[in-house]
């Protein structure tokens, strides 16, 4: 007799033991609180989302001190169908599980595909996205901007089928599970690449390995979490297939699914570090310090402790950071200072003004937003790196951000956020994650407002902070999904 979705989700609490009595689940204060289970289900019903049938990373992240990629290759599709429903699917983790303390598992898994997996199972259906139909490697010079001889070989190639998202407190726990999914799949995958991510340590747990507080800026999707003041309203299809506000037509298996661009951004610590002392600015009432850390604040659009420079322009305001009802409350008017020019509060070219202008448009996009769930990748830069201010070519140095955006519409999403408005040189390319030529490194850029004191000062900047390493395309659907169309038997 066929089992039941409510019976995989059973095994699934059986299967992954949880803690008791609280969340596993770090909690920055910067950033905005998740919704308990139960607030989360209230919401929900309101307009139907249906949580257990969500997986866990795309509406919250799965957000653990460590997470393993692991990208494979479906070698026998037979095989990996069979054992996908009986015995993958009880592993894979809802948004509904993760929320609930007394059901949130040691190690989260969730699992996506990229077309040319879909295909390798047999689905060929049209999910009505032709970015994630091409494939990242598509244009990806024209549209992204990457110079495509710095990709990981594995993305540039044909044998990425899909990827596991395994995330916990400690590595062993998710090598365990990484085995456990390996034995029950039987020989039917292999290894096409894999990136171990991990917070940072101590007090730089949320932060990238820049230094900034990251994460703030993530949308409020209705029905299933609280809005905070200054956080965007959202429709959930905007990030769901087939939930309100998704306007593509789908296949009705798609419905709950989301598409998930995955980016291996290297980061250039010690480059961007001596950009920001070479090139300090001249605030009489600062340090060279302050200075310096001044400059790569108005760059990103915040201080390290992630408040808005629109706050606060000259100096950082860690209490401001640290609360949620103020530290997103912003939209870059003030009374007195006419929008279209000033940047004496936030530069036009700063990172989070670029992919998020608030409301430099009238009326405010509502269109084009992602759900961010990413986490550091690497080690900590090392005192011969931070001496000779060059990032080291060993292989086990690299260190960087592993980018992890969730939408409904790749065009409209991450691909829209850095063709349109990163790499646009009007009003300024992105100082942070903006490239200056299409598939071109090191593209001198030349933004304005960087110097509060004088916005018209042009601090030349000739060099990329981050380098894209490469990524992909993917669908990852809906744990229905999963059981009646993936698998065979469904």
């Amino acid at each position: 007799m066929k089992l039941t979705l409510s019976s995989f989700l059973v095994a699934a609490v059986a299967l992954q033991p949880a803690l008791s009595n609280e969340s596993s689940l770090p909690d920055p204060a910067a950033l905005p609180a998740l919704p308990s289970a139960q607030q989360a289900a209230s919401a929900s019903a309101d307009v139907g989302l249906n949580l257990t049938n969500i997986q866990g990373d795309i509406l919250i992240g799965m957000k653990k001190n460590k997470e393993l990629f692991f990208f494979f290759t479906i070698v026998n599709s037979t095989l990996f169908r069979s054992q996908l429903g009986s015995g993958i699917l009880p592993l894979i983790t809802p948004t509904s599980q993760l929320l609930a303390v007394d059901t949130q598992p040691t190690t989260a898994v969730n699992i996506a595909f990229s077309q040319r997996g879909l295909n390798a199972l047999g689905i060929t259906d049209d999910l009505g996205d032709t970015a994630f139909t091409n494939g990242q490697i598509d244009n990806v010079a024209t549209i992204l901007g990457d110079e495509t001889s710095n990709w990981e070989p594995a993305f540039a190639g044909t044998g990425i089928h899909g990827v596991f998202l395994l995330a916990s407190d400690t590595i062993d726990n998710v090598n365990a599970t990484l085995s456990q999914v390996q034995n029950i799949l039987n020989g039917s995958i292999t290894e096409a690449y894999s990136l171990q991510g991990q917070a940072r340590p101590g007090d730089e747990q949320g932060h990238e390995h820049f230094g900034f507080m990251d994460g703030i800026s993530n949308p409020a999707v209705t029905g299933f979490s609280t809005p905070l003041p200054g956080q965007q309203v959202l429709d959930p299809g905007l990030f769901l297939l087939g939930e309100s506000g998704d306007l593509v037509s789908r296949p009705s298996w798609a419905k709950d699914g989301s598409f998930l661009a995955f980016r291996q951004l290297q980061q250039r610590v010690p480059e961007f570090n001596a950009f920001l002392v070479d090139n300090a600015l001249s605030n009489p009432n600062l340090t060279a310090d302050q200075n310096a850390e001044l400059l790569g604040a108005r760059m990103m659009g915040r201080w390290k402790s992630g408040a808005p420079v629109d706050l606060a322009p000259t100096v950082d305001d860690p209490v401001l950071a640290a609360d949620p009802q103020q530290n997103n409350n912003f939209n870059y008017t003030h009374p007195g200072f006419d929008e279209a020019t000033d940047q004496t509060h936030c530069p036009f070219s700063a990172h989070v003004r670029k992919t998020n202008p608030r409301s430099d448009l009238n009326p405010e996009d509502t269109a084009n937003h992602i759900i961010r769930a990413g986490i550091p990748y690497g080690p900590e830069v090392t005192d011969a790196e931070n001496a000779s201010n060059v990032s080291s070519t060993d292989p086990s140095l690299e260190r960087g951000l592993a980018f992890v955006a969730y939408q409904s519409d790749i065009n409209n999403g991450f691909a829209f956020l850095q063709q349109n408005w990163a790499n646009n040189a009007k009003p300024g390319i992105d100082p942070i994650i903006g490239t200056g030529g299409l598939g071109q490194a090191d593209v001198p850029r030349t933004p304005s407002g960087l110097d509060p004191s004088d916005p018209t000062r042009i601090i030349t900047i000739n060099q990329d902070f981050v380098v894209s390493r490469g990524g992909e395309y993917f669908f990852s659907p809906s744990l229905s999904a999963i059981q009646n169309t993936l698998s065979l038997g469904a």
